[in-house]
C-alpha cells in the first residue's frame, strides 16, 4: 500500500489523494501535523531524496526561520528542523516499500501507477 505523507490543508496533497482514489490505487494518508513525524522517518527521507529535494526553501515557514535554523547543513540539524516544522517538507511524500517520491508531477504519477501494478 502507498502511504501519502502530507498536510490535510495542502492543496497538492488533496489533489494527489483524489487522483489516487480516481485511479483505484490503494493508499493511506498520514498527516504530518496531526499524526506526527518520527526522526527515523525524516532520516530515511533525507537519505533517499536529499535535503534539496525534501526541504521546501520557498515557503513562508522557511522565511520565518532564523538564520541559524536555515543554515542547518548536517543530517541531525535537518532532522530536528523537520520535526519542529513539518510544513518545511515538500509535499506530498509518497512511500511504497523502500521507494520514496516527493511531489506530485507527471513522473510521480507514472511511478505511482507502476508501483500499484
Amino acid at each position: 500500500m502507498i502511504v501519502v505523507n502530507g498536510l490535510k490543508s495542502c492543496d497538492t496533497c488533496r489533489k494527489a489523494r483524489a487522483w489516487l482514489s480516481a485511479e483505484g490505487i490503494e493508499h493511506r494518508f498520514h498527516d504530518l501535523r496531526a499524526d506526527g513525524l518520527e526522526a527515523r522517518q525524516a532520516r530515511l527521507w533525507l537519505k533517499a531524496v536529499g535535503p534539496d529535494r525534501l526541504i521546501n526553501r520557498r515557503g513562508t515557514t522557511w522565511r520565518g526561520l532564523s538564520e541559524a535554523e536555515r543554515s542547518a547543513d548536517n543530517e541531525a540539524d535537518q532532522v530536528a528542523l523537520l520535526l519542529a516544522h513539518p510544513a518545511l517538507i515538500k509535499r506530498p511524500v509518497f512511500e511504497h516499500g523502500d521507494a520514496v517520491l516527493v511531489g506530485f508531477d507527471d513522473a510521480a504519477r507514472a511511478a505511482l501507477k507502476s508501483a500499484q501494478s
